[in-house]
């Protein structure tokens, strides 16, 4: 079964489109995380946000998901394998030259 989603305007996603019987299986669950948020906000507990740079160390990948592109566009910007950049991903040490590159090819 495929989702759809819609997007908002600068192309992101921002909504899911759930067949009904997905909705009412998952209705109580939704609204159980909904209360418990209301909840935690009346009780003066701040939301924290998920921010990608707590998560992704490598200046490559984290350049790389805020464009919102995959590796394989990556490469076939910088004219190198989709392999290759997954491999530059892992190192924990970029090169300020190939980290020039990278951003250069996403701005």
């Amino acid at each position: 079964m495929t989702l759809q989603t819609i997007k908002s305007i600068d192309g992101k996603d921002e909504y899911v489109l759930l067949p009904v019987m997905i909705y009412k299986a998952l209705k109580e669950e939704i609204e159980d995380e909904l209360a418990g948020l209301e909840a935690a906000t009346e009780k003066g507990e701040k939301y924290v946000p998920f921010l990608l740079d707590d998560y992704v160390d490598n200046p490559v990948a984290l350049a790389r998901m805020k464009a919102h592109i995959t590796q394989k566009e990556l490469a076939q910007r910088l004219s190198v394998t989709q392999a290759y950049v997954s491999k530059i991903e892992r190192q924990e040490k970029i090169t300020p030259k190939l980290l020039a590159r990278v951003n250069a090819v996403l701005s």
